[in-house]
């Protein structure tokens, strides 16, 4: 396998958020931070409302970087088995033969991941943290790249369970997509009424690329003096008196990492304050829990995050 520079790996990476854009009009913000998301081997939440292009996305991330796709349509009476596979007896040779779940897949949907119980949830914690899963006591690995991509409806609640923070910590990044302008409302009608633009969507990058760039990703330098931004940032979080829950190491890392990605899908091999600072909102914001009061004043996460960029001191 070639070997991917941070000049290389950039420009397939561009070509990736590229082939997204012509199938997710109006939200170039969001495609890029997936590819960043896809760079940084992290799992993406996407708290929106229905039809906003989703389920859209998610396929034409995997069809873009020649991926196999999964889906697992979350249900109450979903169950682990129904995510993970199980063993199934084979009355020829007399054994149990092991029959893998959606889960081994490249790209997964988690649509509604949230109309689940916590113990189906909890089926995606090991895949989502180690690349992997258990089944009756035995391990098996996931396929590489292997990337998670749930979705919830933030209005709904009648017959859902709300994530868990230790589920909610295992996502790198969190994200809203949101209604597109009226020009681009209009062109995604005007387009959608004659073809599914999924249909003509080739792959630019294969998945062993992506892989490779991974691997790259990790290679990005810092000075020691940008992982102490991201710490203080952290820190600040567990110092404010509107968070009830701050970020954890976890968090730190998965900034850190997104940073990397940040930076070589720049095309730079070292990360700048500004890397980490682009990120920190996708990152952090689903990861702090505020006090009732907070909660109750209308306070969101992402405007407590942007308070404490805005005082903490960034590096030089």
């Amino acid at each position: 396998m070639t070997p991917v520079t941070s000049s290389s790996g950039a420009t397939l990476a561009a070509e990736v958020s590229a082939s997204l854009r012509s199938v997710i009009h109006g939200k170039p913000e969001a495609v890029d931070v997936v590819t960043i998301g896809l760079l940084a081997e992290g799992s993406i939440l996407i708290d929106d409302i229905p039809g906003v292009g989703k389920t859209t996305l998610a396929k034409a991330l995997a069809r873009s970087i020649d991926a196999r796709f999964g889906r697992i349509q979350f249900t109450p009476d979903l169950l682990p088995a129904e995510v993970l596979g199980s063993s199934v007896y084979n009355p020829v040779t007399g054994a149990f033969d092991f029959r893998k779940g959606p889960i081994f897949c490249n790209i997964l949907l988690a649509d509604e991941i949230n109309r689940a119980s916590p113990r189906t949830q909890s089926a995606l914690l090991e895949a989502m943290n180690e690349r992997q899963a258990t089944v009756e006591g035995t391990r098996f690995a996931l396929p590489r790249p292997f990337m998670v991509l749930a979705t919830q409806n933030p209005i709904e609640f009648l017959g859902t369970y709300p994530l868990p923070e230790a589920q909610l910590d295992r996502f790198m990044i969190a994200l809203t997509m949101g209604y597109p302008e009226p020009d681009v409302e209009t062109e995604i009608v005007a387009s959608r009424v004659r073809r599914d633009p999924l249909d003509a969507l080739r792959p630019v990058v294969t998945a062993e690329q992506v892989t490779s760039m991974q691997k790259e990703v990790t290679m990005i330098h810092a000075e020691r003096a940008i992982w102490r931004y991201v710490v203080d940032i952290a820190r600040a979080t567990r110092e404010d008196p509107r968070i009830q829950l701050p970020v954890s190491p976890r968090g730190c890392i998965m900034l850190a990492r997104a940073a990397q990605a940040a930076a070589f899908a720049a095309g730079r091999d070292y990360c700048l304050p500004d890397d980490v600072q682009r990120m920190a909102a996708y990152v952090l914001s689903h990861r702090i829990v505020l006090a009732p009061k907070s909660r109750y004043e209308g306070t969101g996460g992402r405007q407590v995050i942007a308070d404490i960029l805005g005082r903490v001191s960034v590096p030089t």
